[in-house]
């Protein structure tokens, strides 16, 4: 039916629960800073990523005008957090302190059920798997990693390296060109009906939606080929193989 399979990440093939906004999560980000000299309090810490994290976005929206959405590197931004307070960071600080945030500010994250047999089958049948995603390397690839997806795909493109992010049409372009992959011979799977289904759609690319216990309300009409409305990731197999 397809040779290409775009796959999105969180909602689709993993679910996840996080919270950045818990006081846990930033006593001990300000722990972390202290260890490198750096005095926050919890609470102004938590202010200051806010804050930064905007700041980054527009500095990238002046940077690259033409890109309609946005990403940044997050790692970025705990550079940033240290330097403020005088501190020169130190190498693979906003690495590592990016994966620390991450593992503090996640409940739980785990592969729904049948997401390795709907990859290892199509791999099986010759067809190539990719992700795209909207995400932070320093976050995801970890996750990909430990939830042994490491070696699924046969390429992976994530919004923090390229500065854009879905439902750009960029961001498709970005996937498409790089692996040269034909629009017509392509679908994206995924669980938001604008990031993932509008955007394919104006890319030139079919879709399946499934809508997903974290998806985001639709709000728009859905231009998907296929969906499953009710979650269930198993039925994605019999839509899009056969």
């Amino acid at each position: 039916m397809y040779k290409n399979y775009l796959f999105d990440l969180y909602g689709t093939l993993v679910d996840i629960n996080t919270n950045e906004h818990k006081t846990y999560l930033w006593k001990k980000m300000a722990e972390l800073y202290g260890f490198e000299g750096a005095d926050y309090k919890p609470k102004e810490l938590k202010k200051a990523y806010f804050e930064q994290v905007e700041k980054e976005k527009q500095a990238v929206r002046i940077k690259y005008p033409q890109f309609a959405n946005v990403d940044i590197r997050v790692e970025k931004v705990f550079e940033h957090l240290l330097r403020v307070k005088g501190v020169k960071p130190p190498e693979h600080f906003g690495e590592y302190t990016a994966k620390t945030f991450r593992v503090i500010s996640t409940k739980y994250i785990k592969l729904y059920d049948g997401v390795t047999d709907l990859l290892d089958s199509l791999k099986t049948a010759g067809k190539s798997v990719y992700l795209l995603t909207n995400a932070q390397r320093w976050f995801t690839a970890p996750e990909i990693k430990m939830l042994g997806l490491e070696d699924k795909f046969d390429g992976i493109v994530i919004s923090s390296d390229e500065y854009t992010c879905k439902p750009d049409k960029a961001f498709y372009n970005i996937i498409l060109k790089r692996y040269n992959l034909n629009p017509k011979e392509t679908i994206m799977i995924g669980n938001d009906c604008k990031a993932d289904i509008s955007g394919a759609y104006n890319a030139g690319i079919d879709s399946l939606y499934i809508h997903s216990n974290i998806s985001p309300e639709i709000t728009m009409e859905l231009k998907s080929r296929f969906s499953v409305m009710d979650g269930d990731f198993k039925k994605i197999k019999g839509l899009i193989t056969e």
